[in-house]
């Protein structure tokens, strides 16, 4: 399966246990093929850079950097598609639907409300990390 994580979920994944860290186990083991953009990895970096994840990143002797190198590892990165802007209320979520289109994915994963409202983007399912199998 293809899929384009989006920021949110790899956070808590990388972070906490739970369903995102059971798909970035699942990419691991060659279950679910991974794709990001230089953008998406940026958005990462500066996401797990915020104070509010100073203390869990302390408490798992990790850096962020750390977290995101390792992330860029796992999954493939693409440049993303031009696409028209679709999500008005938050642009950001666009450079998540122009990855997808460009990594040919069959799902996005995230926990984002912009995002999830659209259920799909040019056949891309839209879900949860929990609805994900």
């Amino acid at each position: 399966m293809r899929a384009v994580i989006d920021t949110n979920v790899i956070v808590s994944g990388l972070l906490w246990q739970g369903p995102p860290r059971r798909i970035l186990e699942r990419a691991k083991l060659g279950e679910i093929e991974l794709f990001t953009s230089s953008a998406l990895l940026a958005e990462l970096q500066d996401v797990l850079a915020r104070p509010k994840f100073a203390r869990r990143l302390e408490l798992a002797r990790v850096e962020s950097r750390q977290l995101v190198l390792g992330y860029a590892a796992l999954a493939r990165t693409v440049r993303p598609a031009k696409i028209t802007p679709t999500v008005a209320d938050d642009p950001d979520d666009d450079e998540v639907l122009a990855c997808a289109v460009a990594a040919q994915a069959e799902v996005i994963v995230s926990g984002d409300s912009h995002l999830l409202k659209l259920v799909e983007f040019r056949g891309i399912r839209i879900l949860r990390a929990s609805e994900l199998h």
